[in-house]
């Protein structure tokens, strides 16, 4: 059995159903004062990258205090409507009952996500799906722009093993990120990317969604292939 999994969350664990853009936009509004029109890509790019390309293409230049009272003003407005993002967005199925039965099973889980870590915590805890995570031994947004250095990141502050960590995430750039460490990688097609994308992005393992447990736990631990 694997000791470490490294869970992406955005379309992996949770869906915020466009509620996340909205938050974006309030929290973009509140740090530049003026009205998000249009943001940039957002799929397994970091929250710094977002908020840069998304000012430049208002004619913007940031730095990194502007990102982060953009990070502050973000956490604010999660925290502020969580209620609306309990109603409106929900954990992927089988999300709950694949972190419990890994919990149950020893396996240390934590996070590796473009979110900043207080934003993290807020999705996770809205869902119920905090309980078995060790946020300090994961890596966030404002830790570095890309994503193969926060999963390096994670493996320094776990102290785990290459060979004992898997990866579970929704997009290319997760598999990317995992592979450029050596971290084996499970891929959930629960998100904008296809099975069959995942798979030539060089997956392990894909899966269409986390609900089949079984099938995930035998993964999880190197199991039959996907």
């Amino acid at each position: 059995m694997a000791q470490l999994v490294l869970w992406d969350i955005d379309h992996t664990l949770i869906a915020t159903r466009g509620v996340g853009r909205a938050l974006s936009a309030a929290a973009f509004e509140a740090t530049l004062g003026f009205p998000m029109r249009e943001q940039a890509k957002v799929d397994g790019i970091t929250e710094p990258v977002i908020f840069r390309e998304t000012a430049r293409l208002h004619g913007l230049e940031t730095d990194r205090p502007t990102f982060e009272r953009f990070a502050r003003a973000l956490a604010e407005q999660h925290l502020k409507r969580a209620a609306e993002l309990r109603e409106r967005g929900h954990a992927l199925p089988g999300a709950a009952a694949a972190v419990a039965a890994l919990a149950a099973t020893g396996v240390h889980q934590t996070v590796v996500t473009g979110n900043v870590r207080p934003v993290a915590e807020i999705k996770l805890a809205v869902f119920g799906l905090d309980q078995h995570i060790d946020w300090d031994t994961g890596a966030y947004g404002e830790d570095h722009d890309v994503r193969s250095e926060l999963v390096r990141l994670a493996l320094g502050r776990s102290g785990a093993e290459v060979a004992d960590v898997v990866l579970i995430g929704d997009t290319p750039a997760d598999i990317e990120g995992g592979r450029a460490n050596g971290v084996r990688v499970i891929a959930v097609a629960s998100g904008r990317s296809t099975a069959s994308e995942l798979r030539r992005a060089g997956a392990d393992a894909v899966v269409p969604d986390l609900r089949d447990t079984e099938l995930l736990m035998k993964l999880v631990r190197g199991g039959d292939r996907s």
